[in-house]
C-alpha cells in the first residue's frame, strides 16, 4: 500500500474530468457520513459550515456523525438558524461506551429526539480495537479511558439481549441500522436479527475497510437488502488514502449500483472538505466509467431513500 502513489495516479485520472459535470452531479447530493464539529476529534469545519458548504454546492442533505455524541437533539435549533439554506439534516447514535453502549434507554431517548440511525460501535467495537493494534485513525484530541470491548454477539455467538431491544426500538421508529465497526461475521448475525424484528433500513459502511469484507460478502449483503456504502476518504487525496483509483469502482461493482452509495466520510483537520471529498468522488466515478445516471444513484438517489428524502423525477437518469 503506497498511499502516496494511490494519490498520484487518482490527480492523473481525474485531471480532465469536466468540472462542469461535477457540479451538475452535486445538485441534490446527500452524505450520509460527515464528520463535523464540534468533536473530541480534531475537525476542520463545525456543524454550521458543513451545512453552508453543502448548500454552497447544491448539496440537498447531510447526516452528521461524530464517535463521542449525538447531533440529533441539536438539529431542531440549526433547522431555525440554517434551514433558510435549503439542506435537510440528519443526526443519530453511535453505541461506544462514551454515548452508553447498548443501553436501550439511551436509544429510545435519542430516537425520540428524532435520530434518523443508530450506528454499531467504532472506535470501542472489539474487532476495530483489535484490527487497530499499532495505531487507531480515530485518535481523539483528549486520553479517554480505557475502553471496554463492545460485541453484539454473547460467547456462544447469539445476539445479546440489550441489542435485541436496541433493534426493536429502530424498528418502531422506522430508523436505520448501520454496521459501525463490527466484523463482517458480527454484521451477519446481527442484520439477520434485524429483519427479523421488523428493522427495513440496512447499511453498511466501507466494508471492505477494517470490517473484513469479502466481494462475496458485499454482494450476499446487498441481495440481503443492506445499502453498501463507500467512504470517499479511502479513495480520493486524502491522509486515509488506502487503495488505488479503480478499486472505488470494483467495490461498487461488487454490489451493484443500485444498492451502492457514496458518503464522504470527512471532516477530519488534514483532509478535503466533506464536499470537496465528494466533489473528487464524483469524478473518479465519471473516470472510472460509471454513467451520470449511475452516479446520480450513488450520491443522490439511494442515500435520499434511506433517509426518506423525495426522489426526484429524473431519478437514475
Amino acid at each position: 500500500m503506497n498511499t502516496e502513489s494511490n494519490r498520484a495516479k487518482l490527480r492523473e485520472l481525474i485531471a480532465e474530468v469536466d468540472n462542469r459535470k461535477v457540479d451538475k452531479l452535486m445538485q441534490g447530493a446527500v452524505d450520509l457520513h460527515v464528520h463535523s464539529g464540534p468533536s473530541i476529534m480534531e475537525r476542520q469545519v463545525d456543524h454550521f459550515e458543513a451545512v453552508e458548504q453543502a448548500a454552497q454546492a447544491g448539496m440537498r442533505g447531510i447526516l452528521f456523525k461524530d464517535h463521542h455524541y449525538s447531533v440529533a437533539p441539536f438539529l431542531p435549533i440549526m433547522e431555525r438558524l440554517l434551514g433558510h439554506h435549503g439542506v435537510s439534516m440528519f443526526g443519530g447514535l453511535v453505541l461506544n461506551n462514551t454515548t452508553g453502549g447498548f443501553d436501550p434507554y439511551v436509544v429510545d431517548s435519542q430516537l425520540k429526539h428524532g435520530g434518523k440511525i443508530i450506528w454499531m460501535p467504532t472506535a470501542q467495537s472489539a474487532n476495530h480495537i483489535r484490527s487497530s493494534f499499532r495505531k487507531s485513525r480515530l485518535a481523539t484530541n483528549v486520553q479517554l479511558r480505557p475502553p471496554k470491548l463492545l460485541t453484539v454477539l454473547d460467547d456462544k455467538g447469539d445476539i445479546i439481549d440489550s441489542i435485541k431491544e436496541i433493534l426493536d426500538s429502530i424498528a418502531e421508529f422506522d430508523a436505520i441500522l448501520s454496521s459501525g465497526h463490527l466484523h463482517v461475521w458480527e454484521i451477519w448475525k446481527l442484520f439477520e436479527e434485524a429483519k427479523a424484528r421488523g428493522v427495513k433500513k440496512l447499511i453498511v459502511n466501507h466494508p471492505m475497510y477494517g470490517l473484513h469484507f469479502t466481494y462475496d460478502d458485499i454482494r450476499e449483503m446487498a441481495e440481503f437488502g443492506a445499502l453498501i456504502e463507500q467512504s470517499a476518504c479511502l479513495y480520493v487525496d486524502s491522509r486515509f488514502n488506502v487503495y488505488e483509483p479503480h478499486k472505488l469502482a470494483e467495490h461498487i461493482r461488487a454490489a451493484g449500483v443500485e444498492n451502492s452509495s457514496i458518503g464522504s466520510d470527512l471532516g477530519q483537520v488534514d483532509n478535503p472538505t466533506p464536499v470537496e471529498g465528494m466533489r473528487q468522488a464524483i469524478k473518479l466515478c465519471l473516470a472510472s466509467g460509471f454513467t451520470e445516471g449511475e452516479i446520480k444513484l450513488l450520491v443522490r438517489d439511494n442515500p435520499s431513500r434511506l433517509v426518506g428524502l423525495p426522489i426526484p423525477d429524473n431519478a437514475g437518469q
